[in-house]
């Protein structure tokens, strides 16, 4: 490996262009940079490997979650930076349970109930999002690109659910990531509607698919976030 490398060689290498480069080093993603004597940017191995770590961050969590573990790491807080990824470990966990669980019930017609939780034909928009784990605005906005439908209650205008309606609600959450067109998640809806589940079935299990990926992208993500940690040590050892 060389000790030195313009941002042109590291751009290269990763396939990235030099203004992404110079936007990691300006949200503080990477150590220093030093300046050779023509105040051009020098780059040493740690700081490829910082780039090659944000990379492999970027594609295994959302951006602001791998700038932070980046930045914890630069800050010697190695330890929230690890618990921040165990964090994001749990919630996929978390996750991949609910997408199993909604494929379940599609296998065994059993939607009276979701993770134990009770359910019948008048709950409120609190119930129904305690129960999807979702927020009630996410619901809301559900509502306005006509997924699913409300009833309100006669006595004080509050919106109620329905057992068919809290289905709805527990596809969309599982699927959401999975599904980005409107349309054929209506679609979806329509064939769970019509007891249809065979497609249904196909997307929930394209949805664990993908889980599967990610768990994958972000194991590699790890991986090379402790060969920069394990980098920076011996670098800070050497000097």
């Amino acid at each position: 490996m060389s000790d030195h490398y313009t941002p042109i060689q590291i751009a290269q290498q990763l396939m990235i262009s030099t203004t992404t480069l110079r936007r990691y080093e300006e949200q503080g993603l990477i150590p220093d940079v030093p300046r050779s004597a023509s105040n051009h940017r020098n780059y040493t191995a740690v700081h490829m490997q910082a780039f090659a770590t944000i990379n492999a961050l970027l594609r295994a969590y959302e951006i602001p979650v791998a700038y932070e573990v980046m930045r914890k790491v630069n800050n010697e807080e190695l330890s929230d930076a690890l618990w921040l990824v165990n964090q994001r470990q749990y919630k996929m966990q978390e996750e991949k349970l609910r997408v199993e669980e909604m494929l379940r019930m599609l296998r065994d017609a059993h939607w009276a109930a979701f993770e134990g939780i009770s359910a019948d034909d008048a709950m409120t928009i609190g119930e129904v999002a305690r129960i999807a784990q979702v927020n009630a605005s996410a619901i809301r906005h559900w509502e306005q690109e006509g997924l699913i439908a409300s009833k309100r209650n006669e006595d004080n205008g509050y919106r109620i659910f329905t057992l068919t309606e809290l289905r709805k609600i527990l596809l969309i959450s599982s699927l959401r990531k999975t599904v980005y067109d409107i349309d054929n998640m209506k679609q979806l809806l329509q064939e769970l509607d019509t007891r249809h589940y065979e497609q249904v079935e196909q997307s929930v299990q394209l949805a664990l698919q993908k889980l599967n990926g990610q768990l994958s992208y972000q194991f590699a993500a790890i991986a090379e976030l402790m060969k920069y940690v394990d980098l920076r040590s011996k670098t800070a050892a050497a000097e």
